[in-house]
């Protein structure tokens, strides 16, 4: 089924029948300040697409702002597709301004929660939406149908709303981007930030009913906690993929991840704090605000009690740690069948790592610059895209397929590295695989730089995070403590500081897909890199050729 309505009732109908995303500038208040950002439709958060289990979505984006930018659909497979999956200067070139771009996204067997988001220097920060996926027709939730939902996107607000001159001015400085100014609950940062005129997001529910909270951490830098006060949460899904039900006080989500979350309004009639705050195992800590929404039941009277908010503790590792090692793959018929890799083609170790250089441009004011590695390339954006290069063969200048698969220094990763600095050489190299590799990562966090956790999200796929373990990643012995049995099927993997993640897939979605850090300093620094997976052997096996119309580069 193909659907043309692709977003709610707010875009505007072309006179080619698709829908039509106008992106531009509009004027939000919050914190008792005015800001001017890029948003879609003139909203923040932009609109919601809903569409079923299967269905092909056409989003015609329309670019009326002052400068280019491309739209992704986080955790969307986009089989055989590539060309409408959307990071500037991999997949495409940006939409210029006074120019449109039609995407076509294919959804395969996601379902549940995903979101959409620029993915264009940092201004994914205003221009960002949920991407709902109901059940197919005649398929059924694998649990209680909920009396209704509702999505909670949990943001970053930052009272300079231009996105794209808060990273551009880092970059150019060497001094790294300032913290936001406060978090917000689907646009609203709620009252705890002493603006009188700020506003509390809503939710009003009925007593005895059961609701399906889709939830979607859009912050820029932040993993959150994400609690409501005296109400307990079912963890039913994580980015697109059912999970085996499990019962919390609390949440942890990072960036770029979706949870669907059940919660029953079986408590005293009344009105009831949603909260969240940033988690962080680094030297390097976000500000920790406590922002604030409302479960309010119908006809309910009295106010709020503040004292009342119990969330973890912005450090409190073993709180998220505990929370992550409960997700397990789900065993529903609504899941695609599960299909971990049990023996290996290819393993590829990545060191992470942010480090510092000598700021030598004449803009800098700082002596030393951060850079962000993967085994120590920084990756570097070229002015063409790199699927256009790949798929016309004229790769040359362009990118390298020569991406280490090992780190090319072996260290004491996660020991004390106080005086120790490997640089980071620049470049754009890629990791090249053959059709149906079964593929193992491990993605290895160091104490370079300031430490702590990092969320590697990679496009066009979903992977089983199959282990996971404190300091160095051992080839003989961790590998022993897998799981193979129930592992989730996810898009974007929780490395813990000091410690090691594993992912398992098959490499069977040809194309070039982007991998990279969902923190969006980090991704910015360079801790980024690409994924080609080549043809198979059939047309059905093969990238879809492009489509007409595709952006193209400025000065080409």
């Amino acid at each position: 089924m193909k659907i043309e309505n692709a977003f709610n009732l707010q875009l505007n109908k072309a006179p080619n029948s698709f829908l039509v995303a106008q992106v531009r500038e509009s004027n939000f208040t919050k914190l008792c300040n005015t800001t001017t950002m890029l948003v879609v439709n003139d909203s923040y958060p932009g609109p919601e697409i809903r569409v079923r289990r299967g269905d092909t979505v056409y989003v015609n984006v329309h670019n009326q702002g002052n400068h280019g930018l491309t739209i992704h659909w986080h955790g969307v497979k986009q089989p055989r597709n590539p060309w409408s999956d959307g990071p500037e200067f991999v997949t495409q070139c940006p939409i210029q301004p006074g120019t449109n771009f039609t995407y076509e996204v294919i959804l395969s067997d996601e379902i549940g929660t995903l979101w959409w988001h620029a993915h264009s220097d940092w201004t994914r920060g205003s221009v960002q939406g949920a991407f709902i996926i109901l059940p197919a027709e005649n398929e059924t939730y694998p649990f209680p149908t909920p009396d209704a939902d509702q999505t909670i996107m949990l943001q970053s607000w930052y009272i300079n709303g231009d996105y794209k001159q808060i990273i551009d001015q880092s970059l150019s400085t060497g001094i790294p981007p300032g913290q936001p100014n406060a978090y917000a609950i689907n646009g609203h940062v709620g009252d705890t930030y002493g603006c009188p005129n700020d506003t509390l997001f809503r939710m009003q529910v009925d007593y005895e009913k059961t609701y399906l909270l889709r939830i979607i951490n859009a912050a820029m830098n932040e993993p959150k906690f994400f609690a409501i006060t005296n109400h307990s949460l079912t963890v039913v899904a994580q980015d697109a993929s059912y999970v085996e039900r499990f019962t919390t006080d609390y949440i942890m989500i990072t960036p770029g991840q979706t949870m669907d979350v059940l919660v029953s309004a079986t408590q005293n009639m009344g009105k009831y704090y949603m909260a969240t705050r940033p988690f962080s195992d680094a030297a390097a800590v976000p500000v920790d605000f406590i922002t604030t929404g409302v479960f309010e039941y119908t006809n309910s009277e009295g106010g709020l009690n503040a004292s009342m908010i119990t969330l973890p503790r912005r450090n409190d590792s073993n709180a998220a740690n505990t929370f992550i090692s409960r997700i397990k793959n789900s065993n529903v018929t609504q899941n695609p069948p599960l299909n971990v890799p049990k023996d290996i083609d290819r393993r590829v170790y990545i060191a992470i790592a942010t480090n510092s250089a000598p700021c030598n441009s004449s803009t800098c004011i700082v002596p030393n610059r951060i850079f962000a590695s993967l085994n120590n390339v920084s990756f570097a954006f070229p002015r063409v895209d790199i699927l256009q290069a790949y798929y016309d063969r004229t790769t040359n200048g362009v990118f390298t397929p020569d991406f280490p698969q090992n780190p090319p220094v072996f260290y004491d990763f996660t020991g004390n590295l106080t005086g120790f600095n490997t640089q980071a050489n620049i470049g754009t190299r890629a990791i090249v695989v053959e059709y149906g590799e079964a593929i193992e990562m491990v993605f290895q966090a160091t104490n370079l730089g300031a430490g702590g956790s990092h969320p590697l999200h990679l496009h066009g796929y979903s992977f089983y995070w199959v282990g996971t373990g404190v300091g160095n990643f051992n080839n003989v012995t961790d590998p022993r403590s897998y799981n193979l049995v129930d592992p989730p099927l996810i898009n974007t993997v929780h490395v813990p500081g000091g410690g090691w993640v594993a992912v398992r897939f098959f490499a069977t979605n040809p194309g070039v897909w982007f991998m990279h850090c969902h923190f969006e300093r980090h991704s910015s620094w360079g801790m980024d890199t690409v994924f080609i997976v080549k043809n198979g052997t059939t047309v059905e096996t093969s990238i879809l050729p492009p489509p007409a119309g595709m952006p193209r580069c400025p000065g080409t």
